[in-house]
């Protein structure tokens, strides 16, 4: 049996792929918990400033939750599904969207379902023109349990949000570049070169402040403006003392004419 998830390092970006081409990178569980387990080891490697997520095979970045498996979850009952099932979804888009280091969704085909939910967690993502996005959890009777019914109004506004989830219809890339869940389209062959080349415009910058802003937006999302402010200060504060900021303003300072500085 195959890895459900591949895992290389290039250039101090890991590229993580969903690997179970034949299922159409299903969500099974064992999947989400080689995926928590290779993030844990990207998150305590200094060597690894970003992570792209993608899909194995030309026909899906993930079709969603793998139903054979769920749907035994659910015969055994209510907190078992939502034990196995819900907690362990929703854990690994947690995980995504609070990483640290910045991930970038490369979508490469179909991202129904937890693949779309992975789409909205992660901090950015990029969408070859042939991928194609759907909710389609109501078809099965039951609302997304990754995250989507949260996280995709927050990306695309309540009413947009709501057409999307209460249908069930797919949408084509554009469609999700218009709403805010990807950040851009690109031809299918440009796909990977295009997330490496938008990873390596974010890991150019102090990777204390890369997290800074990732927490501080990913957390301040949630709360009211007051709230968030407090965060964005604790976030800044921790950076005061560092190294990575000192060498930052004295570099700038060192470009700027004595006029622009103030003498």
């Amino acid at each position: 049996m195959s890895d459900p998830i591949l895992f290389e390092i290039n250039d101090n970006i890991a590229l993580i792929t969903l690997n179970r081409p034949g299922k159409l990178n299903a969500l099974n569980y064992a999947l989400i918990e080689h995926l928590m387990a290779v993030l844990d080891t990207i998150e305590t490697d200094d060597g690894m400033r970003a992570v792209i997520l993608t899909g194995a095979g030309e026909r899906a970045f993930s079709a969603g939750a793998d139903i054979h498996e769920f749907s035994g979850s659910v015969r055994q009952g209510r907190d078992t599904a939502i034990r196995d099932f819900v907690r362990r979804g929703q854990a690994m888009t947690a995980r995504l969207e609070a990483f640290r280091k910045p991930v970038i969704a490369a979508v490469n085909g179909l991202a129904f379902g937890g693949g779309c939910e992975i789409t909205e967690a992660v901090h950015l993502a990029i969408a070859s023109e042939r991928a194609r996005f759907a909710k389609p959890e109501i078809a099965l009777g039951m609302p997304p349990t990754f995250g989507g019914t949260q996280r995709l109004p927050r990306l695309a506004g309540r009413k947009r949000a709501l057409e999307l989830l209460l249908t069930g219809d797919p949408f084509p890339p554009q469609r999700a570049l218009e709403i805010g869940l990807v950040n851009m389209v690109v031809p299918h062959d440009e796909l990977l070169p295009a997330a490496r080349q938008l990873a390596n415009r974010i890991i150019r910058h102090s990777p204390r402040a890369i997290g800074s802003i990732i927490t501080a937006v990913t957390r301040g999302l949630n709360m009211a403006i007051a709230e968030g402010l407090q965060v964005e200060s604790e976030q800044f504060a921790a950076l005061v003392p560092s190294h990575d900021l000192r060498e930052g303003i004295n570099a700038w300072l060192e470009r700027q004419p004595p006029l622009y500085r103030g003498g």
